[in-house]
């Protein structure tokens, strides 16, 4: 509201020295008439100014703005803990939530190289998108800077933002970081540059959406190849995503030297369900390059 007012005041402004340029002429007009003319229309624009000014009460737009900054930071500050990525406890996390997505941002417009899910025979949090080393990032929608951090076997040079609608983002292999904790962005504001650091095999941003620490699939929310979300409100389903979670298909390709036992204890499960899952036996013999369902 207070924007509009300024533009509609230097609207008028520029209606104002225009009117008078097309007196500035003195072949025709003579100085004394040019001099009248200009201190009509400056009477005129003083008439106008104050009904202009009076459209919205600015005191109580100063309140609202105040009060809105406020709630943001109490918001914002309530049970953060900036050390860690998952910063929220599932179990206070409502049932459905109605997620107002219609101020966002892609982050990079390049296109999906790796979706979300299960891949080598572990979860893949989030989606990567295609980008070049120095590519600006941007916020996906508006909030503060959680965390900012390096983490040299994950997401390289990592920035974490916790948004104002309830969403949680992550943005890492990045090749500069451009903000600092606590900071306030707003959706599309610039926060890094993109690059390949961290565990990542070539230049791309991986980029996660959360809900109170439940990951969620970047691709539910937004439609990268035409570069808009799906919708203006995003539904969130607890149990729906508990369920997912628990039911993800997952495999993994045996590598030189492993066994049951040793491909049990990095999924953190037993060689009696490696074995259900597969329909073998603990003495079977595994084969190199040969694919195993783990979860």
């Amino acid at each position: 509201m207070i924007k509009s007012v300024k533009i509609a005041v230097l609207i008028l402004l520029f209606a104002v020295m225009q009117s008078g340029l097309a007196y500035a002429q003195p072949t025709r007009i003579n100085a004394q008439q040019y001099h009248a003319m200009t201190q009509q229309n400056m009477i005129a624009y003083n008439k106008i100014l104050p009904k202009i000014m009076n459209v919205v009460d600015s005191t109580l737009i100063l309140n609202q703005y105040v009060m809105e900054e406020n709630d943001f930071d109490a918001m914002l500050e309530d049970g953060w803990d900036e050390q860690w990525l998952e910063t929220f406890s599932t179990k206070n996390t409502k049932d459905t939530l109605a997620i107002d997505v219609k101020d966002h941002c892609i982050p990079v417009p390049g296109h999906v190289t790796s979706a979300y899910g299960w891949r080598w025979g572990r979860m893949h949090k989030g989606i990567d998108l295609k980008l070049y080393t120095g590519d600006s990032v941007r916020a996906a929608f508006t909030g503060k800077i959680s965390a900012t951090a390096y983490q040299a076997k994950g997401y390289g040079y990592y920035v974490k933002i916790r948004h104002t609608n309830g969403f949680e983002t992550v943005y890492g292999h990045l090749s500069k970081i451009l903000v600092k904790p606590n900071q306030v962005v707003k959706a599309g504001d610039v926060i890094a540059l993109g690059g390949n650091t961290g565990r990542s095999t070539g230049p791309h941003l991986h980029f996660e959406t959360k809900i109170m620490g439940m990951t969620i699939n970047p691709a539910e929310i937004f439609d990268f190849k035409n570069q808009v979300a799906h919708t203006d409100t995003y539904m969130f389903y607890k149990k729906k995503q508990q369920n997912s979670a628990v039911n993800s298909y997952a495999t993994h390709r045996i590598k030189s030297g492993e066994t049951l036992s040793s491909i049990a204890k990095k999924y953190r499960t037993s060689v009696t369900q490696l074995c259900r899952l597969n329909g073998i036996k603990s003495n079977k013999v595994l084969k190199v390059g040969s694919v195993l369902r783990v979860r």
